[in-house]
């Protein structure tokens, strides 16, 4: 008996003693909601330059495109909280801190393209936002201003709290697109190089 007691002594005397140390456990815990509704992006059409001819680019500064225009509309089955987030499908392939174009044979950086929200229309009058990376406050976006790769771009209006994103159904966007091609001392141009470029229109729900 007195051994039993002695060793179940010891036992308790070492947890209390343990509980004064770290933890040796974490929790993890898993979120989120499932809303009823549903947005659908649609982006009818691709920005193609065609051909372009090697000895009309500039050798040594970025020989910029013209500007291309698409629509991009998110319908939803209701009015829905959203934002879009731009994802650049060819990441580290910008030369101009943008979207990608791509890589040519010989692994060079092809050029970029910019990305902006001309205008927008909605069942609710609404001003753009934007929301970047390093910063969680919404700002206007205005038409002069880049939409660049993980940002978020909302519509909404502003509260005594400030600028924020509103529930939504359907929103029809012009998007503003414009190419630059790398300076051609920096390519290797001896046979055809296609541009590349891909980016994604994200719809998160917030």
């Amino acid at each position: 008996m007195k051994i039993r007691i002695s060793l179940l002594s010891s036992a308790l005397l070492l947890a209390m003693t343990s509980s004064a140390f770290a933890a040796s456990s974490v929790d993890l815990t898993v979120k989120g909601v499932i809303t009823p509704s549903a947005c659908t992006p649609n982006l009818p059409g691709d920005i193609d330059y065609g051909k372009i001819a090697a000895k009309d680019l500039s050798p040594d500064s970025h020989t910029w495109l013209e500007h291309r225009t698409l629509k991009l509309s998110v319908n939803c089955d209701a009015a829905t909280l959203f934002a879009i987030r731009t994802v650049d499908n060819r990441a580290g392939s910008s030369t101009i801190g943008t979207f990608g174009l791509g890589l040519t044979d010989e692994n060079e950086k092809l050029g970029g393209f910019e990305l902006s929200l001309l205008s927008h229309t909605s069942e609710t009058p609404s001003t753009a936002l934007i929301q970047y990376p390093w910063s969680p406050t919404w700002t206007v976006l205005y038409p002069d201003d880049g939409v660049t790769p993980n940002t978020l771009v909302g519509f909404g209006g502003r509260s005594d709290s400030g600028w924020a994103p509103q529930p939504l159904q359907d929103v029809v966007m012009d998007i503003s697109v414009r190419g630059a091609i790398a300076p051609t001392n920096t390519l290797t141009l001896d046979s055809e190089v296609a541009m590349d470029g891909s980016a994604t229109f994200e719809v998160n729900y917030l």
